[in-house]
């Protein structure tokens, strides 16, 4: 297990220290281009094309008649096609073209990004076979191995021709998809017919039998499954426009220029490390914990005190160590944001708009740490009602949040879309808070009191960010190494202290920690 994890950071260590370098010999504008417009392209095309098919033959047993299933999966292949034609012609004639002078390319760039999601649609039926079936190492190896060659492909194409602008990326990307693709042939290739195949009775005997095929006296799809993945492209149209909604509003209404994107969005992607490692393992974690705990739409006191008690005592520390670690951060994470920028981006990322961008997404670490432990609870205990509604009201308050966005951006530039995103979490916070406040209401538990850390503790954190905001003027960060090393030491005696003051004043805390995490990983690795 912990062999695993290991080859997991490294993976991701190494494709962090790849792009770090990329990032040193580009420009912003083709940054944007990159990871803002045509990554929209790509990922628009294969959202339409496949993902309600995905879902509709993922639903139910993997019992069923699959060479049907693969018939219906293929037809992600055509609408890929159009899709991709389609948009294609949007991108190139109704939004803004670069500057050829700056981002040479951006006609190539478009077909080859509209072409790698045709070229991914084609492994299509045997990523749903592999997911019905549990593959789950078939899909890492898949990623990792594909991620790892794109990346080491740009860093090549970028050191030796550097002139060739977005040939490099589309290049890159096709070689992305095309790895992905081969490796789920090449394995199915190789497990089909095997003993081990027909050991586990796989539904599918030969790699032929993954093609479209008619059958005699049947219809060529089932109609259940293809009625509902058109259901399935209703309710997801709208949420592929909320989840992609910065994007969207980038790309079409011209908020922003196309270095400011490229800013922005690799900002967005080092500031969500930190929600994808910490936070979202905690919350999944701890969603099952609570799900089984206490049943799902009963009030607490037709709750079994025992249970109600255990939930209610690690809800409130939960919510105090994911409040700990986003104070930690958005404190620490202001007098460092440029430092850490410079070191990954060089002075590309460390100037301009980019150390206020991660300041601010410091902030909006904190919102997310108490978001996703409030809406774990939440989502655990709600019943199918209360959900309903809760959906509803977050679609309103999606469509708000983009409109916020909008005028936000136009105000304070790409600040705005993280004020915008921290106005949408604090929202989702106070509806989750309310509905814990009426849960535990009626009994003598109060949670939420885990969102109050010691006076001890917050003086330490103001003096702490006092401190290193003035070592941030005084020694950070053009002034040479000598002085930045001066102002990391002096971080470094402000954690220091601040951990502390935790390990002295939050006791319960700590063994909490001890008890459900550290124990937890030494058990993994016996």
């Amino acid at each position: 297990m912990i062999a695993r994890e290991l080859n997991e950071v490294l993976f991701r260590a190494v494709t962090f220290g790849l792009n770090a370098f990329t990032l040193r010999h580009l420009s912003r504008e083709l940054l944007g281009v990159v990871n803002v417009r045509l990554t929209l392209l790509y990922s628009t095309v294969l959202f339409l094309a496949r993902e309600a098919f995905r879902r509709a033959c993922l639903s139910g047993s993997t019992k069923r008649n699959w060479t049907k299933t693969i018939n219906l999966l293929w037809l992600t292949v055509p609408l890929g096609v159009f899709w991709s034609v389609f948009l294609g012609l949007v991108w190139l004639h109704l939004l803004e073209v670069p500057d050829p002078s700056v981002v040479p390319h951006y006609q190539a760039g478009v077909v080859a990004f509209g072409l790698s999601a045709i070229i991914e649609l084609l492994g299509e039926p045997f990523w749903v076979l592999a997911q019905a079936h549990l593959f789950v190492r078939l899909k890492v190896i898949a990623e990792s191995l594909s991620v790892v060659s794109k990346c080491v492909l740009t860093v090549i194409l970028v050191i030796l021709y550097p002139q060739w602008g977005l040939y490099i990326f589309s290049l890159a990307q096709i070689l992305y998809t095309s790895v992905l693709v081969m490796c789920y042939v090449i394995y199915f290739g190789m497990f089909l017919g095997s003993p081990e195949a027909t050991k586990k009775s796989f539904p599918v005997a030969r790699v032929k039998a993954l093609l479209p095929k008619l059958v005699e006296d049947e219809t060529f799809l089932n109609w259940k499954e293809a009625r509902l993945t058109w259901s399935f492209f209703k309710q997801s149209f709208l949420k592929q426009i909320l989840t992609e909604g910065e994007r969207y509003v980038m790309t079409f209404l011209n908020v922003l220029n196309f270095g400011d994107q490229g800013v922005y969005d690799i900002v967005n992607n080092l500031g969500s490390l930190v929600a994808r490692f910490i936070f979202l393992p905690i919350e999944e974690s701890f969603y099952v914990f609570f799900a089984k705990v206490l049943e799902r739409g009963k009030n607490v006191k037709d709750q079994k005190q025992d249970d109600i008690a255990m939930a209610a005592n690690v809800l409130e520390l939960l919510l105090k160590l994911v409040l700990l670690i986003g104070l930690t951060i958005t404190v620490f994470g202001y007098a460092f944001s440029q430092l850490a920028l410079d070191i990954y981006g060089g002075s590309m990322l460390s100037s301009g708009t980019g150390p206020n961008l991660l300041r601010c997404y410091s902030l909006y670490v904190l919102f997310l740490a108490i978001n996703g432990v409030t809406e774990c609870f939440t989502f655990a205990l709600m019943c199918k009602e209360e959900v309903d509604r809760y959906n509803f009201v977050m679609l309103a308050l999606s469509f708000t949040f983009l409109c916020i966005s909008y005028f936000l951006t136009h105000w304070y530039g790409s600040v705005g879309f993280i004020l915008a995103n921290c106005f949408n979490m604090g929202i989702r916070i106070a509806h989750s808070t309310h509905y814990i406040y009426d849960y535990f209401k009626e009994s003598t538990y109060r949670p939420l009191t885990g969102l109050l850390p010691s006076p001890v503790l917050i003086l330490v954190y103001v003096i702490s960010g006092v401190i290193t905001v003035f070592s941030e003027v005084f020694f950070c960060c053009d002034k040479g190494w000598m002085a930045r090393l001066i102002h990391i030491s002096t971080g470094a005696v402000c954690f220091a202290a601040t951990i502390i003051t935790m390990f002295c004043t939050e006791t319960k805390l700590v063994h909490f920690v001890r008890s459900q995490f550290l124990s937890r990983y030494m058990k993994k690795g016996t």
